[in-house]
């Protein structure tokens, strides 16, 4: 008799987190791993799947990528790992997203149109060697396509063509979140279920406060992208910029960013991770710990997308685990009190729900 389980299964969560992703049966792990600016382009072949492989090992089964990643080499890239790690597919999470294209010049092969986000999806899912992905987002907002066509779109490739089971949003408003969920109740379609903004502890309003009705009134969801400010918040940058860093390996993109580091804000930010250090070695962890745990422990994060290049990064990164349930609130008052960027909320006018 054969001792072959009948359902095949390759996953252990270890000591993963999982949440709901937003008001949504779709549970993700806390920590999940994107292939934004590194698969594809700077990573490429067997160390790939290596890292996949490394972050599922540790229980993570939530992974990102996008049409407009390298230009559909990300997608490629995952894809294939995937392909080889032959895991079940119901045992992980894939997510993309469509908007910026792949780099064509025809006006179609970008945007937010109903033939975009269809044949977007579809080259997308050609690319990954897919069926479907369980989320796909519309990466921006588009002004130049009505928003009922964008819902219907989304609706189409969910109800009609089966090649996503949910979609959401990349740094849209609150109020462009709003009407498409508000549009898709009043159509019978289908609503955004989560967002894809960048969220870390030097980059705060829009969660925290534009997007704060948002999560009180509909449970939306958020999967956030650069919780280490693309590598600021690991203490990398505080005598300046290594020659492996990111922003040194992708110079073009953040020109800007490392100019405003040489400026007394951007100094004032380093001295910030300088004393954000302390406190984590009290703890027992390092800067790049303290700041991952930080962004996972606010309630309103599904999960925080990772990115790495080196196996390392992902042993290292995922030790930020363990440090989530340390942070009392005596801890994070002392966060704070380092951060000094809270956002002011709106006037309540002295008037509180109870």
């Amino acid at each position: 008799m054969s001792s072959e389980p009948v359902v095949a299964t390759a996953y252990e969560p270890k000591g993963m987190k999982f949440r709901n992703l937003g008001n949504t049966g779709l549970q993700v792990s806390v920590f999940s791993l994107g292939g934004w600016l590194t698969y594809g382009g700077t990573q490429k072949g067997s160390i790939v799947k290596e890292i996949l492989k490394t972050a599922w090992d540790y229980g993570i089964q939530t992974f990102d990528t996008a049409e407009t990643y390298a230009n559909g080499a990300s997608e490629v890239e995952m894809g294939q790992a995937l392909k080889e790690l032959g895991w079940p597919r119901d045992e992980y999470v894939l997510t993309t997203k469509v908007f910026f294209g792949t780099g064509r010049k025809e006006p179609n092969t970008r945007g937010l149109s109903r033939k975009h986000i269809v044949e977007g999806l579809k080259s997308s899912l050609k690319r990954l060697d897919q069926e479907y992905v369980d989320v796909v987002f519309a990466h921006r907002p588009d002004p130049a396509t009505p928003m009922l066509e964008i819902v219907e779109g989304f609706t189409q490739v969910i109800r009609n063509l089966n090649l996503a089971y949910y979609w959401g949003t990349s740094e849209w408003s609150a109020a462009q979140i709003t009407e498409a969920i508000l549009l898709a109740e009043k159509h019978n379609l289908i609503a955004p279920v989560v967002e894809q903004p960048q969220y870390n502890a030097f980059h705060r309003e829009r969660f925290e406060v534009e997007y704060d009705p948002l999560f009180k009134q509909y449970g939306y969801g958020t999967t956030i992208w650069s919780p280490l400010a693309s590598g600021l918040l690991t203490g990398k940058y505080n005598e300046g910029i290594p020659e492996d860093s990111r922003f040194a390996t992708n110079k073009a993109f953040f020109e800007n960013t490392v100019k405003g580091l040489k400026s007394p804000e951007g100094q004032a930010k380093i001295e910030k991770v300088r004393k954000l250090t302390a406190i984590a070695e009290r703890l027992g962890a390092t800067v790049t710990h303290l700041s991952l745990a930080w962004a996972a422990s606010n309630p309103n994060v599904s999960t925080v997308i990772l990115g790495a290049t080196k196996l390392e990064q992902i042993h290292d990164n995922l030790k930020a685990l363990a440090l989530i349930d340390k942070l009392t609130p005596e801890i994070k008052k002392e966060i704070e009190e380092v951060l000094d960027n809270k956002p002011a909320g709106p006037n309540t006018f002295g008037r509180q729900r109870l």
